[in-house]
């Protein structure tokens, strides 16, 4: 299966308006952004866990990064809130489940060899950073040099510029924006290869917005399994 993998073309998804395929795992459903691969594939996707839902163990062998948007994800070792994020490095293994029923959003299989850091960003945690102009508030989720993750508060009426000298992916957590004349709403996802800045202008709401800044697949990324 491939969904969206021309890497030197931008891309946007309206997540929320694209059906619901399901998973292997009863009750835990997909909406697929980015995929290259069967069922272990390098995914970027938003899945949702019905109340009582769980996956078997796994390991992910590729690395998992996930950004909790509705609800509380919940594995073996916590509990994690809505705005909660974390990576998962290659190697780790863990029960996924929602007592309650939950929304992520998750990319699998595109971490770059060597990197193994694991951390989990509870609501309100991060690194305070400068908003840019148009911006009330800037959080640095995770930057190891090699990519910087942000949640940004994009102010109301404003028109926001973001450079991109290595890639960029974004996903309206909240809020509306109009990118090139397309309104984009909350789960609308993006991806701009590196020379495309990002230009949006701000709806009345404001938006709140997750942002990777980085190569849109490592040169070093970890193969796949043949």
């Amino acid at each position: 299966m491939r969904i969206n993998d021309d890497l030197s073309k931008p891309v946007i998804v309206h997540a929320a308006k694209l059906d619901w395929v399901p998973s292997p795992a009863a009750g835990v459903d997909r909406r697929m952004l980015f995929r290259v691969g069967g069922e272990v594939a390098r995914a970027t996707s938003i899945v949702r866990y019905a109340p009582g839902s769980a996956f078997p163990r796994h390991t992910h062998s590729g690395g998992e990064e996930i950004l909790v948007l509705e609800g509380v994800f919940q594995d073996e070792h916590g509990d994690y809130p809505a705005g909660s994020y974390f990576r998962n490095p290659p190697g780790t293994s863990h029960i996924p489940a929602a007592k309650e029923g939950c929304t992520i959003f998750v990319r699998l299989w595109q971490f770059r060899d060597g990197d193994q850091t694991q951390i989990v960003c509870r609501p309100g945690e991060g690194e305070r950073a400068t908003p840019r102009p148009g911006a009330s508030a800037a959080t640095i989720l995770f930057d190891d040099g090699r990519e910087e993750v942000r949640l940004e508060d994009w102010q109301a009426d404003e028109t926001i510029s973001v450079a991109n000298t290595r890639g960029l992916e974004f996903l309206v957590l909240s809020g509306g924006l109009t990118i090139g004349g397309e309104t984009l709403e909350p789960e609308s996802w993006g991806r701009l290869p590196a020379g495309t800045d990002l230009i949006a202008i701000i709806g009345a709401e404001g938006a709140r917005i997750w942002l990777k800044d980085a190569p849109l697949m490592h040169p070093d990324v970890l193969p796949m399994p043949e």
